[in-house]
């Protein structure tokens, strides 16, 4: 493993390399690489010596919050679902092209009247709209650094190294906690965006708590404070891997919730880490079964959203949301570019951060605070250190969001 972990992270950085404009799947050599990448890349089985040291304690929270929401049933109509969804995965190893590629990976389940796509999350956007982002992803150009989310290659090249029975469970993992979720995901809707909930929800959704609370808060950023933050800065630490975002942001969550600190290592070999980096679908589905982040006195079960549809004051009310009347942390997803993070010295992938706060700065531009992974002096020292915790315009935050090819945040 010590030979093949590096040919695996370079062979990751000539996929990052090329030329994304031009198809994938014309280049048998690329296509290659990034199935090795993921085959061979991933973390090996080290010691987590330190993951009990410096304790800290979690923050602790008594009663239910108005609009969060438990684990809710799987019906029978859900299960059918969710198996047609799976089964109609078996053609993704036999796709031609990259177009047939995308689709195939591209897969939808309707559970309750929401839809929820493969790798996407909970989703208003049509299969076609998303085929085509994994498709035809934007090009940031060939000195893009690697940080460590899973592109749209990654996501195909996994899609390869995967055998039908590998497929087969984590589609089926994934799309059942998708169904367990879904009525967060009316409410969330229907606190951020103004969607009428259904006339049986409350009936149909046991799980989810609807106090008064859910209208209390009137319009956009009513009753909020001016500023809010969670999370002690101690548990923000610096990645260790060019690719290892999603460790390090998993590392400050994990941290924060069972007041332990584990390596990154241990967290990347729960996420599934490989040099070809990591899923957002994975760093939702580590936050529920890894932290106490998922509970009900917090933000209940973790979701992965599309917020293709989510104007800038609708996104930055999730974060809000998510700060003051949950304490739980955002799973961000941006774009690293430096038009929107100006301590960057170069453009980088898509990436993690931990959104922590906010800061709606009346006299000037809105905040959001969060713990930032990379810090590229760490791997080259000629560029300058980048520092762990945050303080940057909100807008810009969205905006990078927006840039990435998911459109995604795991909240």
């Amino acid at each position: 493993m010590p030979v093949l972990r590096p040919l695996a992270q370079r062979l990751a950085h000539r996929i990052a390399a090329d030329d994304t404009s031009r198809p994938l799947w014309r280049h048998p050599a690329t296509i290659a690489a990034a199935v090795l990448a993921l085959t061979l890349g991933a973390v090996p089985l080290l010691p987590d010596g330190d993951e009990e040291r410096d304790a800290i304690t979690p923050a602790a929270e008594s009663a239910p919050r108005a609009g969060t929401a438990g684990r809710g049933r799987v019906t029978t109509e859900m299960r059918a679902e969710i198996e047609r969804v799976v089964a109609a995965g078996a053609v993704a190893r036999l796709a031609q092209g990259r177009t047939a590629a995308a689709r195939a990976a591209v897969r939808c389940a309707t559970f309750d009247g929401q839809r929820y796509c493969l790798g996407f999350g909970w989703t208003n956007q049509s299969r076609e709209t998303l085929t085509a982002r994994l498709e035809s992803p934007p090009v940031f150009g060939r000195r893009a650094e690697r940080t460590g989310d899973l592109d749209a290659d990654g996501v195909l090249g996994r899609a390869m190294a995967r055998s039908d029975a590998e497929r087969e469970e984590a589609e089926r993992a994934e799309l059942t906690m998708a169904a367990q979720s879904v009525g967060k995901v009316w409410m969330l809707r229907h606190e951020v965006q103004g969607v009428a909930l259904p006339e049986d929800f409350a009936e149909d959704h046991p799980e989810v708590t609807t106090g008064s609370g859910i209208d209390a808060r009137g319009g956009y950023g009513a009753s909020y404070p001016t500023k809010d933050k969670i999370l002690t800065s101690k548990v923000a630490k610096a990645q260790h891997q060019t690719w290892w975002c999603g460790p390090a942001t998993m590392q400050a969550i994990g941290w924060s919730s069972q007041g332990q600190r584990k390596t990154q290592a241990y967290w990347a070999r729960r996420l599934g880490t490989t040099s070809a980096g990591t899923a957002i679908s994975d760093m939702v589905r580590v936050a529920n079964n890894k932290t106490d982040y998922d509970e009900e006195t917090a933000a209940g079960p973790y979701v992965v959203l599309d917020i293709s549809d989510f104007t800038f004051k609708q996104w930055y009310r999730v974060m809000m949301r998510h700060i003051t009347d949950y304490r739980a942390p955002v799973i961000l997803h941006p774009v690293l570019l430096k038009q929107y993070y100006p301590y960057l010295d170069d453009d980088a992938s898509g990436h993690f951060q931990v959104g922590r706060g906010f800061d709606q700065d009346p006299d000037g531009n809105r905040k959001i605070g969060y713990f930032e992974p990379w810090d590229q002096s760490r791997f080259d020292p000629s560029e300058p250190a980048i520092e762990r915790v945050q303080w940057r315009n909100a807008y810009k935050s969205y905006r990078a969001n927006l840039d990435h090819f998911q459109h995604n945040i795991g909240v």
